[in-house]
């Protein structure tokens, strides 16, 4: 058996997440404290009892996702005997999961990646006033004609393919009135579904340069060590292992289509055959399993979920 380790995105939160764990466990106590005292806020407390809608806020969803996925991470290497060099193939996370994916595997430290993480929701949410820009969930096609969509709908506005999920699903981000546009021309097109997503700010896309460069600013502050394993980035969709080459990779993809679907292919491709989903929800661990036929796929985000795979690394 060859395992991933694949790590969730802004959409999983959920009033609760965490809590748990960090009940049952002292290292997941530990990751919630360490993640605070860098933010100098109670983001636990947030993450624990609500309410949803501060949680939900982009600053604040994207290091309580991480440090969701991290008290996990910590509470398979104590229970479980996880170890990243010797039990891991690959690692990598879905957008803002890319950085849980980096911190799990020690190329940046819990409290910097906790504080790149608000900057990185700040500036997301600060690029784009808000109403001018809008995402949509096209389901039912795939990344060619999601991406002809996207052209045709463009009219001179941005209109871009932000995440490339696999299983049918492509996500478009741009200027709000392409989006419609879009929306409109998939469902001319046949196109199965096509939905606005209930989103503070248009992703992924090119209206996102501000935040890139904000990240670019914040990245060159921050100590970045070669991971303990391979982990694969979004927008190259293949392992990246050279610091530089990492935040590159960062900055990239806040404007570029994050790969999902070809990710989980490559690693699937190179021998992977069970994913775990460490963190919050199970978005992932749906995706996987459309995308790699007769791969196993788990989320481990509760004590139960640890106390079922323990076996595994055993």
């Amino acid at each position: 058996m060859s395992r991933a380790l694949v790590f969730p995105g802004q959409g999983s939160q959920a009033v609760g997440m965490g809590k748990a764990l960090a009940e049952a466990f002292p290292q997941a106590r530990a990751v919630f404290e360490e993640v605070d005292a860098a933010l100098s806020q109670d983001l636990s407390g947030l993450m624990f009892e609500g309410p949803i809608e501060t949680l939900t806020l982009t600053a604040n969803a994207q290091p309580a996702l991480m440090a969701t996925s991290l008290a996990a991470l910590r509470v398979l290497e104590a229970e479980a005997g996880l170890d990243l060099s010797r039990d891991v193939a690959f690692l990598a996370g879905h957008s803002l999961g890319e950085y849980s994916a980096l911190a799990a595997a020690g190329a940046l430290s819990v409290a910097d990646t906790a504080r790149l993480l608000r900057i990185r929701g700040d500036a997301m949410q600060a690029a784009v006033p808000v109403g001018e820009g809008a995402m949509a969930a096209l389901i039912g096609v795939e990344i060619e004609q999601a991406a002809e969509i996207a052209r045709e709908a463009s009219e001179g506005q941005v209109c871009d393919v932000a995440n490339d999920n696999g299983g049918g699903q492509v996500v478009l981000s741009g200027h709000k009135p392409a989006i419609e546009r879009a929306i409109a021309v998939a469902q001319a097109k046949g196109v199965k579904r096509a939905v606005l997503l209930p989103v503070s700010a248009p992703f992924h896309c090119a209206l996102m340069a501000p935040a890139a460069e904000a990240m670019r600013a914040a990245l060159a502050d921050v100590v970045v060590n070669a991971p303990r394993a391979p982990v694969v980035a979004n927008v190259t969709a293949a392992p990246i292992a050279d610091p530089q080459a990492i935040r590159e990779a960062l900055v990239a993809q806040v404007t570029g289509t994050v790969r999902w679907r070809e990710s989980v292919a490559f690693m699937a491709g190179a021998g992977a055959d069970a994913f775990y989903e460490v963190g919050a929800g199970k978005v992932l661990s749906g995706l996987v399993k459309r995308i790699a036929s007769g791969a196993q796929a788990r989320a481990v985000g509760t004590p139960d979920d640890v106390a079922a795979v323990t076996a595994d690394f055993s």
